[in-house]
Parts: structure tokens; sequence; C-alpha cells
């Protein structure tokens, strides 16, 4: 036996345990979400008179969907001189004139609608809504972005909750208007559903701390202005003021059964996008706010909660790590007996990868009672998509480790809905290109060797069980690559797009 064969193993086990903490964590909100289920919040009383509230669409270059924003703006069911609704359009296209077109038509229907135009774009979206907040009339603001298309009745749902004074925001749960597009918006779903059903509702109903989630949500003005008001030296800043207003004392509220509709990324770029924001602004917010959380004074299971779910993107970084160890292991591990190998292997092999699509799968009978096992089928491909986005995450868990600043890319919509399927292929709009799918492919080609290797030396177990390693990052790769080619969903080759997405 080798002499480094130890290490490695070693190595190899503490990074699998360290994803076990992890999935220990998803277990722990499964239960919480079960034994709190039946706790559904209710408003105390009902408003008299209702009060004004003021809508604030945060965009940057949306000519795609920021009509449909405003006409389901519009019609929501709410007294029309109690509504005010305000554009913030940091765009730099034809965006601004589709906005200002937008709130012209408002206008002379009645609404009290503001375009809002900044030219120069500092502090992103925070800063927009800050810019905003500032000529607010309500006490209470609708945060909506644009690929959002609230249901009519999301006002009268909601606003009754803030009869009690120490409410500072009211979250709904996101719905997928073209969740069944294709296989990634399918999966993306799931992944949402997991998190916005699963823990959300279980850190609210049992005590916790939970966040905003940038959008479908209504804050109160003075909640925002006593922890602080919207600051930008994050990149997730609803989760940084969500934080800090509980923290100031103030109660949140997730409603689960009001459901707010939005469009979800169709394209590899635009998912990686995505996640690399929320992923690096989370990391950012973590060094921020928890030293506070630990010194303030709260009890200790919310201390817990926050710290695991501030910390849990450094999971990515596990994985990442895992990857480089596995095939070492599979050649040099020691021989302890097979007992001994099962004994250890088989529980850390369950929390660390059965927890996950355990997670998932309850997320989706909680959701879809009646139809829940037709997603089954993709569970598979969920738990290869995490690991295949673990090259572009662990790479956003560094730049925030590490303070490297980044803008606040937005992620491309294309109007895209169950029912409309526009031709989101020849927009403008894509998602920056990096090096990272290379990188993917690389270690796509690299598992694929594994698990051949594993198979051609008997070991079928390993085989199968690494299997969503190469289809993970083939997947992730292959689908941003096809995305760099300059032709149409025709063939016709196409002029090469302008990057809208630089500040």
């Amino acid at each position: 036996m080798d002499w480094t064969s130890p290490i490695w193993y070693a190595s190899y086990i503490l990074v699998l345990i360290g994803l076990a903490g992890y999935g220990s964590h998803r277990l722990t909100i499964i239960f919480l979400y079960l034994k709190h289920a039946r706790k559904k919040p209710h408003p105390v009383r009902l408003f008299e008179d209702l009060p004004m509230v003021t809508v604030q669409l945060p965009v940057f270059n949306e000519m795609h969907v920021v009509d449909r924003l405003l006409e389901s703006v519009s019609k929501l069911d709410y007294p029309q001189d109690k509504l005010q609704i305000q554009l913030l359009d940091d765009s730099t296209d034809e965006t601004v004139d589709i906005c200002r077109n937008g709130i012209e038509r408002l206008k002379a229907r009645g609404f009290d609608a503001e375009h809002i135009h900044r030219t120069d774009r500092t502090g992103y979206k925070a800063g927009a809504l800050e810019n905003g907040t500032r000529f607010a009339k309500g006490e209470y603001l609708l945060i909506l972005d644009a690929d959002f298309v609230p249901n009519p009745d999301l006002l009268q749902k909601t606003i009754h909750y803030f009869t009690d004074d120490k409410i500072g925001m009211i979250q709904t749960r996101w719905g997928h208007l073209n969740r069944t597009f294709n296989v990634l918006t399918r999966v993306q779903a799931m992944f949402l559903d997991g998190h916005l059903e699963l823990e959300q509702t279980a850190r609210n109903r049992s005590g916790r701390f939970f966040t905003f989630n940038g959008t479908g949500g209504i804050w109160r003005k003075s909640c925002i202005a006593d922890a602080g008001g919207w600051e930008h030296d994050t990149l997730t800043e609803d989760m940084d003021l969500s934080y800090r207003a509980q923290l100031n004392g103030w109660r949140f509220i997730f409603l689960n059964d009001v459901e707010t509709p939005a469009e979800l990324p169709v394209d590899m770029d635009g998912f990686k996008s995505q996640q690399h924001r929320w992923t690096k602004g989370s990391i950012q917010v973590c060094k921020k706010v928890l030293p506070a959380i630990w010194k303030a004074d709260i009890p200790l299971f919310i201390k817990l909660e926050a710290t695991a779910h501030l910390t849990s993107n450094f999971a990515y970084l596990l994985l990442v790590c895992l990857c480089f160890l596995i095939y070492p292991n599979q050649q040099w591990q020691p021989d302890f007996g097979k007992l001994t190998y099962y004994i250890i292997n088989i529980p850390i092999f369950f929390f660390a990868s059965v927890s996950v699509l355990v997670f998932y799968m309850v997320s989706q009978k909680a959701l879809r009672p009646g139809s829940w096992w037709r997603e089954i089928p993709y569970l598979p491909l969920l738990l290869a998509l995490g690991i295949g986005m673990s090259i572009s995450n662990a790479k956003a868990v560094i730049e925030a480790l590490c303070n490297h600043q980044s803008a606040f890319v937005r992620t491309p919509k294309y109007g895209i809905s169950q029912t409309k399927r526009s031709d989101w292929k020849n927009s403008s709009y894509k998602a920056m290109k990096t090096l990272t799918p290379f990188v993917e492919l690389l270690f796509g080609f690299f598992f694929l060797f594994v698990v051949v290797d594993a198979a051609m030396r008997g070991t079928w177990s390993s085989a199968i069980l690494l299997l969503p390693f190469p289809v993970g990052f083939f997947y992730t790769s292959l689908c941003s690559l096809s995305r760099m080619l300059p032709t149409s969903a025709s063939g016709t080759p196409l002029p090469k797009p302008v990057n809208r997405n630089t500040p």
C-alpha cells in the first residue's frame, strides 16, 4: 500500500463529511417543514381603509417583457387611487422608449405612474430601489422584477398582514410561467420549488430567519429605513437587507399559498449568470452579517440556521475538491475490509446524495400532490446539473472570498410562457461569455474516463454512482458552447450581438 493512500482517503472522507453536513441540514429543513406546515399565518385584522401601495418595477434592458409586466400590474385588484407605479429604468437600449410609452399608456388610463430613468447605474438594482423609494408615496412597497406577472389578487391576499405593526416584509412563492419549456426549465423549477416551498416555509413557521427573494414581495418602507436602507456592497441586496431588518427585530411572513408567476431562464448561460450572482452575493452577505448574527441577542437555533443558510454555497467548493479526489481514492484506497468500507461510506453517501433527492421529492409532493411522481425522471438530471454547476459556482465563491468586485449582470429574459414561445435565440440579449464551459468540458471528459475505468475494473457500483459527474459537466458545457455558435435557429448566420450587460 502506497504511503499516500491514507492521505487521499482521509481527504476524500473529510470532503464527503462536509457535503453530508449540508445534506443533513436539508433533512432538518424537511423535518421542520413537516412539523410546522399547518401553522399558516393569518392577518391580525383587516384594513378598514386600504393603505397606499407603491409598486416598484426595477428594469434594465428588458424590452421583451416590460409591456407584459406593466399590463399585469395594471390589472391588480386594488383601488386605483391607492396605487402608485414606479418603473425604475436603468436601461441603455430601446427598452427606454418601451418603458416611456408604457407609462404614458397607464397615465392615459388614470394611473399614478412614473418612469424614473437613471443614466448612472450606481448600485445597480439596489441603487435603483434606493432612488425610487425616495419618491414613493406608499408606506408599502411591492417589488416585482421585469419577468414577473403578478396575479390580480396579489395585494388583496397580502396587504392585510401589515395590520400587525411588527411585520416588515411579506414574501410570496414564485410560480413558473414556462416550467415545461425545456428540460432545463423543468429542473430549475424543481430547484426553486425546494427553496421556496420547503426552506422558506420551514424557516418562517419555525421562528427562524428567512430572506426576501428580491421580488414578489412587499416591504414596509419604515422597516427598510430602520434597517439602514438598500445597500449595494453585495450582489444580493435582498438577502443583506433581510438579515439586517430581522436583526433589528422586524418579523417577516412567507405565504406559500400565494403564487407570483415568473419566467425561468431558458438557456444555460442565463441560468449560470443568475446562479453565479446569487452564489457570489450570498457569500458576500455571509462575510458581512454573520459576525453580527453571532453577536446578536437571539436564540442559538436561529444563529445556527442562519449560519447553515449563509454558508451553504461553500458546498460548491467541497464538490470541486471532491472532483479532484475521486480518482486518486479509487486507485489508492486503503483496504480496510468490506464491512468497514460500508460502515463508513453508506451513511456519508446517504446524507451527501440521497438527502438531496429526498429534499426535492418532498417539495414536489407538497406542491403537486396528484402529479409529483411525474417529476421523478428529472431527479437524476437535477443531481447532475448541481454537479455541473459546481465549477461556475465555486468560482463565484472564490471571487466573493477574495473581494473581487463585479457588476450586477442581469439574466436575459425573452417573454416566454407556456402559451407564448418567442424566437428567443435571435434576441440581441446574450449572457456574458466566459472560459468556464471549456473547463467544464475538460471535467466531463475526465469523469467519462473515470467511469469507464471503474467499469473496466468491474466496480460497476462506482461507475453507476459516478455517472452524474460526466453527464452534468457535459450538459452544462455543451449547452453553453452551443450558444456561442453565431447562428439562428434556422441556421442563418447572425451578426455579432452587442453586449448589453455591461454597466
